[in-house]
C-alpha cells in the first residue's frame, strides 16, 4: 500500500512541475527530488507515526510539525498577498504563485528569505524523529535537507536575477532558514 501511494505522490509531483525536470538550475528540479525523498521518509515512518506520542522526541516532532504548518501557510498567504503573482508564461518551470512582481520582505519574510523551504525542513526533521536513528531514516532525511539547500540557492540566483540589488541587500540582512542562526 505505501509503495502505491508514494508511485502516486511521485505522478503527481511529476503532472505538477514536469518543466522544472527538464532544467537542472531551475528551484524547481531540485525542489522535485526534496518532495520525492520527504514522502519516502513519511511513508517509512508512518507505521510508528503515533507510537509513544508523548515521549520527549514525539513532542519535539509535533512541534516541527505545527512550526511547518505554520510557516507553510504563512508564507504562501505572504507571496499571494504582497507578491502580486504574474501569470506565469506557457513555457515557465515556475509555479503560478512563484512568479511574484514585488519582493517580499514583510512578516515572516522579515526574519527568513524561505519560510516555505523551512517549513518542508522542519517537516522533514518531524518525520525523521517519529522513527529515529534508523540508516534509511537518517539517509533520506539529510537527502532531502541537502536537496532543500540545493533548492533554496538556486532560487536565489533566480531572485537575484529577477530584484537585482534589492534581493542582494534583502540576502544581507535576513537568513536562509532559521532566523538569526542559518
Amino acid at each position: 500500500m505505501r509503495v502505491a501511494v508514494f508511485l502516486g505522490a511521485s505522478a503527481a509531483f511529476i503532472l505538477l512541475t514536469w518543466r522544472s525536470l527538464r532544467d537542472w538550475r531551475s528551484h524547481g528540479f531540485y525542489r522535485f527530488f526534496a518532495f520525492e525523498l520527504l514522502a519516502a521518509l513519511i511513508l517509512l515512518n508512518v507505521p510508528v507515526w503515533f507510537r509513544d506520542p508523548l515521549s520527549a522526541r514525539q513532542l519535539v516532532s509535533w512541534f516541527l510539525g505545527a512550526a511547518s504548518l505554520g510557516l507553510a501557510i504563512e508564507g504562501f498567504r505572504l507571496l499571494l498577498a504582497i507578491g502580486k503573482p504574474a501569470p506565469t508564461a506557457a513555457r515557465s518551470a515556475n509555479l503560478g504563485f512563484e512568479n511574484t512582481t514585488t519582493l517580499v520582505t514583510a512578516g515572516v519574510y522579515r526574519f527568513i528569505r524561505h519560510p516555505m523551504y523551512a517549513s518542508l525542513l522542519a517537516l522533514v526533521w518531524c518525520a525523521y524523529l517519529k522513527n529515529p536513528l534508523t540508516i534509511p531514516g537518517i539517509a533520506l532525511a539529510l537527502s532531502a535537507s541537502g536537496f532543500l539547500i540545493a533548492t533554496s540557492l538556486a532560487e536565489e540566483r533566480e531572485n537575484l536575477a529577477s530584484f537585482g540589488a534589492a534581493y542582494a541587500a534583502y540576502m544581507k540582512r535576513t537568513r536562509r532558514f532559521v532566523p538569526f542562526l542559518f
